[in-house]
C-alpha cells in the first residue's frame, strides 16, 4: 500500500464528506493505493454515522471510534499502530489542511529520502493574538531546545515512513512534538514543506488556553525523557551527588569549627540548616534516581485506549 492517511477528529461531521471526496480525487489522479483511517475521538455530533456512510461508498475508508474523548495524541497512536501504508500522512479533519499536498509530501519521503516531513503553514488564517504569536514563541523555543530547524512543529499535516510511526509512542499532548520524539528515537532526517493553510469552513477550533501551559510542560518532559529516559540515575544521581557533597563540605566545616571552639553554637548558624537541607535533597534525588531506574527497566507497553468500534480494521 502506498499511503495510509490518518485523520483524528472530534465533532467534524459537516466537513467529513467534502474531505473524503477530495482525498479520493487526489488518490485516483495519482494512482495511489491507500487507506483512510478516521479516528473518532468520542464525537457527539454524529460524525460516526457520517463515517459509516463514507465506508459504504469507499472501501478504502477505515475507522476507529473511542468510547470517550482521549485527545489527539491517543487518536494518532492507535491509528499509527494500524497503518499499513509505506508512507503515513496525518492531517486534520477540518478542511484547513489540503489533500492536494499529499503527492508532494509522499515524494519527499520515497524520493528524497526523508524519514519525516512536517508541514509549515507559512501563511495562516488564525487569530494572531491568541494563536499565531504563541505558536511562533513555542516553535522558536522548541527549535532552540531540540536542534530541529522546523518552523511549525504542531502542524497537523505531516508525512512519515511507516517504520517511524511504529517506533514512537505519543500520549498526553505529545503530538505537538512528534518531530522531537522521532529524533530521540534515532530518525534525524527530518524535512519541512510549506503547505497551504485554508480558512475554517465548519465548526470551531478544539484548542483552548490550556495549551499555553501544557505545551512547555510537554516539551520539558520530552527533552528529559529523550535524554535520560533509559538512565534516570545519570540525572538524579549527578545532582544528588552535588547537593550531598555541598552538605558534607558545610558539615565538615561546622564540625571542625566546633572542635576548635567547643562553645561554637552549631544550631544557631544558618549554614547548619543549609547543610542539613543539601544532604536531605541529595538523598531524595538519589532515591528518585533509583526509583526511576526500576521503573525504566519494568516499563509497560503502549497505553491502552477503550475502542468502541472499528471499521475495516482487525478487531485486535
Amino acid at each position: 500500500m502506498d499511503i495510509s492517511l490518518v485523520i483524528p477528529l472530534y465533532n467534524e461531521a459537516e466537513s467529513l464528506p467534502e474531505l473524503e471526496a477530495w482525498i479520493e480525487r487526489v488518490m485516483k489522479e495519482n494512482n495511489f493505493t491507500y487507506e483512510v483511517i478516521f479516528v473518532d475521538d468520542g464525537s457527539t455530533d454524529g460524525s460516526w454515522k457520517v463515517i459509516e456512510k463514507l465506508r459504504q461508498q469507499n472501501p478504502n475508508v477505515k475507522a476507529i471510534k473511542f468510547q470517550r474523548n482521549y485527545g489527539k495524541s491517543a487518536g494518532l497512536q492507535v491509528a499509527f499502530s494500524a497503518a499499513k501504508g509505506d508512507v503515513v500522512i496525518t492531517m486534520d479533519a477540518d478542511l484547513q489542511d489540503s489533500p492536494d499536498e499529499i503527492p508532494a509530501l509522499r515524494q519527499m519521503i520515497v524520493g528524497d529520502g526523508y524519514d519525516l516531513v512536517s508541514g509549515w503553514k507559512k501563511k495562516r488564517y488564525d487569530n494572531t493574538l491568541t494563536k499565531n504569536l504563541p505558536s511562533k514563541f513555542y516553535n522558536w523555543t522548541t527549535r532552540q531546545m531540540s536542534g530541529i530547524p522546523l518552523h511549525d512543529f504542531n502542524c497537523g499535516l505531516k508525512a512519515y515512513r511507516n517504520k517511524v510511526v511504529k517506533s514512537i509512542e505519543i500520549y498526553g499532548d505529545m503530538h505537538r512534538y512528534i518531530p522531537v520524539i522521532a529524533k530521540w528515537a534515532g530518525y534525524k532526517n527530518i524535512g519541512e514543506k510549506v503547505v497551504e493553510h485554508r480558512p475554517r469552513q465548519y465548526g470551531v477550533s478544539k484548542f483552548g488556553w490550556d495549551r499555553f501551559i501544557n505545551g512547555p510542560l510537554d516539551l520539558a518532559s520530552i527533552m528529559f525523557v529523550g535524554k535520560f529516559g533509559k538512565r534516570p540515575m545519570h540525572f538524579f544521581g549527578k545532582w544528588g551527588t552535588v547537593a550531598f557533597l555541598i552538605g558534607t563540605v558545610i558539615s565538615a566545616y561546622l564540625i571542625i569549627s566546633k572542635i576548635i571552639n567547643w562553645e561554637f553554637a552549631l544550631t544557631n548558624r544558618p549554614t547548619f540548616y543549609l547543610a542539613l537541607t543539601c544532604m536531605i535533597i541529595g538523598s531524595q534525588l538519589f532515591l528518585a534516581g533509583f526509583t526511576g531506574e526500576l521503573i525504566s527497566r519494568n516499563a509497560p507497553g503502549r497505553n491502552a485506549y477503550l475502542v468502541e468500534r472499528k471499521i475495516g480494521l482487525e478487531q485486535e
